[in-house]
Order: C-alpha cells, then sequence, then structure tokens
C-alpha cells in the first residue's frame, strides 16, 4: 500500500508539471545547459558528500576510532545508491544491517548514528528554509502562501529539534512515555522500539557532550551549504534562467519535499516543488522545470554511480569482514 501510494503522488505531481509544459520544449531547455556549470556542481556535489562522510566517521569515532573517511564512505554512498533505487529507503537498513561488521560498530549503535544525521539535516535544512524566507522577497505565488500560514509550525520544529540535539536528555523521558503506551497492545513492538529509543539518546548524549555537538552541527551546515551551491551551478548552466539566486531557495524547499510519500528517486514531488520555488522568484515556467531535472540529474546520477562502485568494491571486498568480525561486533 506504501509504495502503491509513493507513485500514485509521484505521478500526481509529474502530471502537473507536463499539464502545461510541453515535453519537447522542456528538453530544448535541458540541451541548452552549459556543461562548464554542469562540472562545477560535480565538484561542489563531492565536496558535500565527503563533508557528511566526515560527519558520520566522526559520529562512529566514540565506537570505533580506527575507522577512516575511506572505510566510512563505502556504506554511506552504497545507501545513497540503495535509497535512489529501492523503495522504503532500504538503503538505511542496509548501512545499518550489512556493514555493521565492515565498520566494526554494533548495527544498533549505526542506526542511531542514522537517525542523529537526520536530525541534523533537518535542522540544517530548516534553518536554510527560514534564512531564504528572510532574504528574500516573493510574488506572492503558491509557496509563498504556504510557507506565510506555516511559519509558526517551522519554528516549532526547528525549536524541537535543536532541543533534542543539543539537550537530548530533556525528552528522553518524554519518548519513553510514549513508547510505554504501546506496551498494552503491542508488548513486543513497544520493547523493540524501547531499546532502540535508549540507544538513540545514548547515541546523542555522547555526540552532545563538551563541543562535539557543534563541530558535528557545523559539517552539517557545510555539507548543505555545497549542496546550495550544486542548485546554483545549475542555474547558471541554464541561460533561460533570470534569477539564479532562486536556487538557494530551491535547495532547501525541493529537499524537504523529498519526506513526502514518493517513488525512489523522489521523482515528481522533488521536481515540482524546486519548479515552483524557481518559479516563485520570477524565472520563466520551462525554465524552471529545466532547472528542477537538471538539480536532480546531478543529485541523482553521481549518487547512484559513486554509490554504485562503493557496493561494488564491498562485494569484492567484504571477505575481510567475516563472520569472525561480526562476532567481535556483536560481543560489544
Amino acid at each position: 500500500m506504501r509504495a502503491a501510494v509513493g507513485v500514485a503522488v509521484s505521478g500526481l505531481f509529474f502530471w502537473l508539471i507536463l499539464k502545461t509544459i510541453p515535453l519537447s520544449d522542456l528538453l530544448v531547455a535541458v540541451r541548452a545547459a552549459d556543461v562548464g556549470w554542469i562540472l562545477i556542481s560535480l565538484a561542489f556535489f563531492i565536496l558535500g558528500y565527503a563533508c557528511r562522510i566526515w560527519r558520520w566517521r566522526l559520529m562512529l569515532a566514540s565506537y570505533n576510532p580506527e575507522l577512516g573517511w575511506g572505510r566510512c564512505s563505502v556504506p554511506f554512498m552504497a545507501s545513497i545508491a540503495a535509497n535512489n533505487v529501492l523503495p522504503f529507503r532500504a538503503g538505511d537498513a542496509l548501512r545499518a544491517v550489512a556493514f555493521s561488521g565492515w565498520l566494526g560498530v554494533p548495527t544498533a549503535r549505526v542506526l542511531a548514528t542514522l537517525l542523529a544525521e537526520r536530525l541534523m539535516d533537518l535542522l540544517s535544512l530548516l534553518l536554510a528554509l527560514a534564512l531564504t524566507l528572510t532574504v528574500f522577497s516573493f510574488d506572492g505565488g503558491k509557496l509563498d502562501a504556504l510557507f506565510g500560514w506555516s511559519a509558526s509550525f517551522f519554528v516549532l520544529v526547528t525549536v524541537a529539534v535543536a532541543l533534542v540535539l543539543v539537550f537530548p536528555g530533556i525528552l528522553h523521558p518524554v519518548v519513553r512515555w510514549l513508547v510505554s503506551r504501546l506496551s498494552g497492545r503491542a508488548p513486543a513492538l513497544a520493547a523493540k522500539l524501547d531499546a532502540q529509543v535508549n540507544h538513540l539518546f545514548e547515541t546523542l548524549k555522547t555526540l552532545a557532550q563538551r563541543s562535539r555537538m557543534v563541530v558535528l552541527l557545523a559539517w552539517s551546515f557545510l555539507a548543505w551549504s555545497f549542496e546550495a551551491c550544486v542548485f546554483y551551478a545549475v542555474a547558471r548552466a541554464l541561460p533561460d534562467i533570470t534569477t539564479p539566486a532562486a536556487a538557494w531557495f530551491a535547495m532547501p524547499v525541493g529537499t524537504l519535499s523529498t519526506l513526502l510519500p514518493s517513488t525512489p528517486g523522489y521523482i515528481g514531488t522533488f521536481h515540482y516543488f524546486v519548479m515552483e520555488a524557481a518559479r516563485s522568484l520570477d524565472n520563466p515556467e520551462i525554465a524552471a522545470a529545466a532547472f528542477a531535472v537538471l538539480a536532480h540529474l546531478a543529485l541523482y546520477v553521481p549518487a547512484t554511480l559513486w554509490g554504485g562502485l562503493s557496493f561494488g568494491y564491498w562485494v569484492l571486498t567484504r571477505a575481510n569482514t567475516g563472520p569472525a568480525s561480526s562476532e567481535k561486533v556483536r560481543s560489544r
């Protein structure tokens, strides 16, 4: 049912794009892109993901100080590629379960770092969205109206995420109480959730010690700044984009839209919201649609190729992390 809903939602947004834009005109606009700027966007993409991998390595170092950037990059990029081609964010499960022995870190701890990673990303995106909404003045379009009436909601979510990251002990009893309410109806599920919640908050408390969280958030902001540069380089690549600065607004809007149900790769939802973000700053409709398509390709293609190569490398070398290594991890 979830897969069917995702396909339906993606199809709806894809139809909303193509119902007013001739496909032939869209292809012409895409082909007009400057290759030089596309290559610059690729360089920013690599820098952004290098920062994400290093941030994850810093989190995992609490449990395995010997981990290096290269070893962490293999499961990280393999999981991104899996999320791009498989449903239900299967790449996250792959990274937490299949690569536990490769990393020398227990599965529960890996999963906790993934959840912490998502919170840091969400905080970075919400702050980026708040900043762009403050800096830019819009034409009163759909996105302007949407974010206008929901500004207080975004403020509350941002504050809540920041509190969880900086003061995780505040919300731990609340979350445990919510989980305990399930014990009467689904005791097995409640027990599993309680264990994962404990691992998550133990990890967050470890990461929040001293200046560690400040360092991790700094790497998060840097990573998303490079991703915003990918959007800007793509906007500069299209000659019909009259306001390239719209890319700074399109990045948080398009990325947050991936929270909606959709197909693997976020087809339709990502494109529609990126296009509307570009249009809200007076870019032509066809140029905005071409920008959405190219921005998606600039993120999707290199991530999938890099991750596919990483997965192939892991398959060929995983004998080095065989049963003995896995048993060692489980015993920690």
